[in-house]
């Protein structure tokens, strides 16, 4: 293994490449070489044929780049430089992101947002709603018994028995054209139905950290 910089003229596409970079792709890979640099090198094997790294390789040749940071990588066989480019698109796919820590790097972060790979609105709305649990969990350890009893109050109501059926649903067509179709409703215990919009009103709740105790925002 060779740690190197190359010029970009002298790198090989391969004939078939295992990942295919659409353009939103190759516009963070821009936002990110712009932000931070080359932080990994382009693979490459003895004939300058690229083994993985071809996204980042068509994003400094769109930035105008001449030369790139390589590893080249000798003596491997046919099938071994296959694996190679298969593994390297799907080992990082396997992994999942942990949330929890991204919150906390998140809010050191301080508002700022321009993170390559994130839409900037997304990231904020993570925060905001992070910020609306955590305000919520603070205030209901202050809580006196008669508040305490209301929240309990309003989580056997949300909590309430339901049913739900398939109802027919004819549409405005008359005759034999008109188009019937299954559509669930939910019912509350006492047979009055649930709006669409109250299910949700329902469904948007935390679990207390401390006691346990389903807490309804």
């Amino acid at each position: 293994m060779k740690q190197l910089t190359m010029k970009l003229k002298d790198l090989v596409r391969p004939e078939r490449n295992i990942r295919i970079h659409t353009e939103k792709q190759l516009e963070e890979f821009e936002r990110s070489v712009r932000m931070f640099g080359q932080i990994r090198p382009i693979v490459v094997d003895e004939n300058n044929t690229i083994l993985a790294g071809n996204g980042l390789y068509e994003t400094l040749l769109r930035m105008n780049w001449e030369e790139a940071k390589v590893c080249k990588l000798d003596g491997l066989t046919e099938n071994q430089k296959k694996k190679l480019m298969i593994a390297d698109n799907r080992i990082y796919s396997l992994g999942v992101d942990n949330l929890e820590a991204m919150n906390d790097i998140l809010s050191e972060l301080a508002g700022d947002f321009d993170v390559p790979g994130f839409d900037e609105e997304m990231l904020k709305q993570m925060m905001a709603d992070e910020d609306e649990i955590t305000e919520v969990l603070s205030e209901y350890g202050k809580l006196d018994e008669d508040e305490i009893a209301m929240v309990h109050e309003r989580a056997e109501r949300k909590e309430v028995a339901m049913q739900k059926e398939p109802v027919k649903q004819v549409s405005q067509e008359s005759g034999d054209d008109a188009e019937v179709t299954l559509v669930e409703k939910v019912y509350r215990s006492d047979r009055t139905p649930i709006s669409d919009n109250e299910k949700k009103e329902m469904q948007k709740s935390i679990i207390c950290p401390k006691c346990g105790e389903r807490i309804w925002l």
